[in-house]
């Protein structure tokens, strides 16, 4: 079933061979991208924020000293954000799929 969300868009992936910039042309290799949804790569990044806000909870003394305790809320609010973009790129890859 579609989400509502995602009614109506149509998912494209015919890109150009060449572009023109100026009085240049450049061609596109005809290579698959390594990444097509994303989902690898925002499992990462929220994984590399999880690590951040783990490493610097030891120094919770010394960050709230300097000012700097924002730095832990920071790497909590990437891994928070992170987990509801990957729960978009999982029901982008999703609905991707399901289409014809």
């Amino acid at each position: 079933m579609a989400s509502p969300i995602l009614e109506g868009v149509e998912f494209r992936d015919e890109q150009p061979t060449q572009h023109e910039i100026g009085n240049r042309t450049f061609i596109v290799a005809d290579v698959e991208p390594l990444d097509v949804d994303g989902v690898r790569t925002v499992e990462i990044g929220v994984a590399l924020w999880a690590v951040a806000f783990v490493a610097l909870l030891p120094f919770w003394g010394r960050l709230e000293e300097d000012g700097r305790l924002w730095w832990l809320w920071t790497c909590l609010a990437g891994f928070g954000l992170g987990l509801l973009g990957l729960e978009y790129c999982r029901r982008r890859r999703k609905a991707r799929q399901a289409q014809p």
